[in-house]
């Protein structure tokens, strides 16, 4: 049958667990590192520039709202190029 002992059979269980959980953190970390991070969780910046909202409209194209200083921007970006549809000074003008 098995002619493994029992204890050899915890411990590949838990190198590989170990070897998985530390993939992870490795990835983790080059995520932050590259700052792909911020760009995959839409992260909004403290700073002139920042991203308001993001639409998705299939896997190839998205609908983004910057804001810069007072303005806003709408985008549609694509793989074929990218589009400026509206651009507004004054930022939101929502009607609530």
């Amino acid at each position: 049958m098995n002619a493994q002992p029992e204890w050899m059979s915890y411990l590949t269980a838990i190198t590989a667990l170990v070897f998985v959980a530390g993939l992870i953190v490795l990835s983790g970390i080059i995520l932050k590192r590259t700052g792909l991070d911020k760009r995959l969780t839409g992260g909004k910046s403290t700073g002139r520039l920042s991203v308001v909202e993001t639409l998705y409209l299939d896997p190839r194209r998205r609908i983004v709202i910057v804001r810069s200083d007072d303005s806003e921007h709408v985008l549609l970006l694509g793989a074929t190029g990218d589009l400026l549809i509206e651009s507004r000074k004054g930022g939101r003008t929502d009607a609530s």
